[in-house]
């Protein structure tokens, strides 16, 4: 039986992939802000399939708490296989690029944070010499665009982060994955206008899965998203400054 920390299990595609491990019969220990909506996320996924489901009401800006956290599933479920970290804001640029309290707190959430949880878990499963660790990212860290450089910015660190992590990783036999989703149809981007680049949480949620379950290493989901974020950086930075994007 796997043994599988999600972080963030109340976002939609966090749900999703939390759904496939436990049809295999993975115990599950469930880590979100709020305990009500965990609480509705255990017994969906328990009315479906038979399994072990642990929860821990968590905030990922209260570091003093990461430790913690990482120490209470391991107890719970009798040691730690699979971390996902799933959780982030998207911000709207226009709002918050003169706000400077409120970049920085984007950072934490989105960067900072998720950093020193990742920093953690490695540690852990180095002393075991095997897990395997899967962080969402975004192919908007690939190149920064006016339209959400903030965002981009933050998980281009991260992203950047977790390619160094997955270098000096590989030699204690841990997997690092970076997750790197296009568009999501999902409650993070209900206010974005969709078009045929949306995914639904569901398929994102099975790349997921798939993707820790193959042991990769960057993963752009869906598909495509690889080929369109290669013609993006392809293009030179005196043309890429002048476009609207």
């Amino acid at each position: 039986m796997e043994k599988v920390l999600i972080i963030g299990a109340c976002s939609a595609i966090a749900q999703e992939t939390a759904k496939l491990f436990a049809k295999d019969g993975a115990a599950l220990y469930l880590a979100d802000l709020k305990k009500g909506r965990l609480e509705s996320v255990k017994s969906d996924i328990l009315t479906r399939y038979e399994t072990k489901i642990f929860i821990e009401e968590f905030d990922a800006l209260n570091f003093d708490k990461h430790q913690e956290l990482i120490e209470n599933a391991s107890k719970a479920l009798n040691g730690i296989d699979i971390v996902l970290i799933a959780y982030g804001t998207l911000p709207d640029q226009t709002s918050i690029q003169k706000d400077y309290p409120a970049i920085l707190r984007e950072f934490n959430i989105n960067c900072v944070s998720v950093i020193s949880l990742s920093s953690i878990v490695a540690n852990y499963f180095e002393e075991k010499q095997k897990g395997t660790l899967a962080v969402i990212s975004s192919v908007a860290g690939d190149r920064g665009r006016q339209s959400n450089y903030i965002y981009g910015a933050a998980k281009g660190g991260v992203s950047v982060f977790l390619q160094g992590l997955r270098n000096r990783m590989f030699h204690s036999n841990v997997n690092i994955i970076t997750i790197k989703p296009g568009l999501v149809d999902t409650p993070m981007t209900a206010h974005l206008p969709k078009n045929f680049l949306f995914a639904s949480a569901e398929s994102v949620g099975r790349g997921i899965y798939e993707a820790i379950k193959l042991k990769k290493d960057v993963v752009y989901l869906p598909w495509f998203w690889k080929f369109i974020m290669c013609i993006v950086k392809a293009i030179p930075e005196s043309l890429f400054k002048k476009m609207k994007l």
